[in-house]
């Protein structure tokens, strides 16, 4: 109860600058560790075997966010409910979080991994993938499948502990398996290339780190956890719709990215081929992992934002919320110029050819070209997220995801003769709009705010 009360009264009273450092670094550290998971496996796929290899990753990354969209509905679903009750002291929510975040892992862990090993490959032709690309893209995502459940708990519950506001256990327990990850895929892959199967290994080395940070996870909410404690395993009719309501956004920012990355895969392919394919695989696998620590600090913002709102300071919200926006512009520069000033160097992580990395750095410019925004456009979708608003944040992430971008990729290549460069315009073109948007929504709601906070005041 302790524990609770300090990390309450710290989320109330300390300076809005002095919460977006001590709960922002943490929460980058841990996503972006997160992030290595996948990132690294390129990396090490590209480097130990070949670039096609490295394109069959790529193509598979879009529809690893299942698990993600899933762990992130329940996740963050669950984070918000929580991080109000404890700005409300209602402790009696707060004790049926972790059990009925363990069942819904359960049964929605249990339908991805049998639909998702069944119709791997049939995912996979979404893409546009062919050939040697979609043959060895199989081989990795239906071990990635097979996996499904303890990816999913590993990230909901840690989600939970960031949502409490612990965020540096949450760190380090998420750390332990991106450190293992890292071990274990230069070693697996050079075991199993002797076979043919390099690829697997990348793929046995990211499920097995799973499944140690689950592991770990599990434990510590069975034993140290001082305030979120598992109790009866069950669905809890009384959070699940609040749940879903706040998680769906959440959600639909991970899904919704699977089906922007796929159709980018597969209108890079039509217009320019396995080449341009490479290409667009190497500037997402960057322009992903770029993103990680943008969500780390909106994780880190979560549970500050919904804390003083469950606790009615309304004001104190707003002064949150420009704090952690001017972190995450400030936080964004530190990738942003660098991939514009060594565009070819930074592609050359990923592909050992010099010359189709040349090829790629205009349109990765190109692609980059908006990041400096998505910080400031992902932290008004998580205000919204945090004060149980979930509708409003739907809407920008399904304007961003799927209703501007999706028509954008179809017919730009098809403009002035774009042709394949249009595919990395599109993402460019559909921020800046997100962004106008934003603007909207963020001061609209901060005129609500304001009168909530007169309002209180009579």
């Amino acid at each position: 109860m302790a524990q609770k009360q300090d990390i309450r009264t710290q989320l109330l009273t300390a300076s809005p600058f002095q919460l977006m450092l001590s709960l922002s670094v943490p929460a980058i550290i841990g996503m972006v560790v997160v992030g290595l998971y996948n990132f690294m496996d390129r990396v090490f796929v590209g480097q130990l075997i070949n670039e096609v290899a490295m394109g069959a990753v790529s193509v598979s990354y879009p529809f690893t966010l299942i698990n993600t969209g899933v762990s992130t509905l329940i996740g963050v679903g669950s984070a918000s409910v929580l991080s109000r009750a404890i700005g409300k002291k209602d402790q009696n929510t707060v004790d049926k979080i972790m059990g009925n975040l363990i069942a819904m892992n359960l049964l929605l862990g249990v339908i991805i991994t049998a639909l998702g090993m069944i119709f791997t490959r049939q995912l996979l032709t979404l893409s546009g993938a062919e050939g040697e690309i979609l043959n060895h893209a199989e081989r990795y995502l239906h071990i990635i499948f097979a996996g499904s459940l303890f990816v999913n708990f590993a990230q909901s519950a840690n989600m939970i502990m960031r949502g409490e506001g612990i965020l540096k256990k949450a760190m380090l327990i998420t750390g332990t398996g991106a450190v293992l990850n890292i071990i274990l895929d230069p070693v697996m892959i050079t075991a199993m290339s002797a076979q043919g199967k390099g690829i697997e290994g990348a793929a046995y080395a990211t499920v097995a780190s799973q499944i140690v940070t689950a592991a770990i996870t599990l434990w510590y909410f069975l034993t140290k956890s001082k305030v979120v404690r598992i109790h009866r395993v069950r669905l809890e009719s009384s959070l699940i719709s609040e749940i879903l309501g706040v998680g769906f956004s959440a959600m639909l920012m991970q899904v919704m990215t699977m089906v922007q990355q796929t159709t980018l895969y597969h209108v890079a392919a039509r217009h320019g081929g396995d080449t341009w394919q490479i290409i667009l695989g190497a500037a997402l696998s960057i322009q992903s992992f770029t993103m990680i620590p943008l969500w780390g600090a909106s994780q880190g913002f979560q549970p500050a934002a919904g804390t003083n709102y469950g606790a009615k300071q309304y004001d104190r919200v707003k002064q949150v919320t420009r704090a952690f926006m001017v972190g995450v512009t400030v936080l964004s520069l530190i990738f942003y110029i660098p991939i514009q000033l060594a565009p070819k160097t930074i592609l050359s992580w990923f592909i050992k050819d010099a010359g189709i990395a040349s090829q790629g750095v205009t349109d990765f410019r190109i692609l980059f070209s908006t990041y400096i925004v998505l910080g400031f456009v992902l932290m008004v979708i998580t205000l919204m997220q945090s004060l149980g608003k979930a509708s409003k944040a739907s809407v920008l992430v399904l304007m961003r995801q799927i209703i501007l971008f999706v028509p954008l990729a179809i017919l730009m290549p098809q403009i002035g003769g774009l042709g394949v460069h249009g595919v990395f315009l599109a993402p460019a073109v559909t921020d800046l709009v997100i962004l106008v948007l934003a603007i909207v929504m963020l001061t609209g709601e901060f005129r609500n705010l304001s009168k909530l906070t007169l309002k209180g005041q009579r």
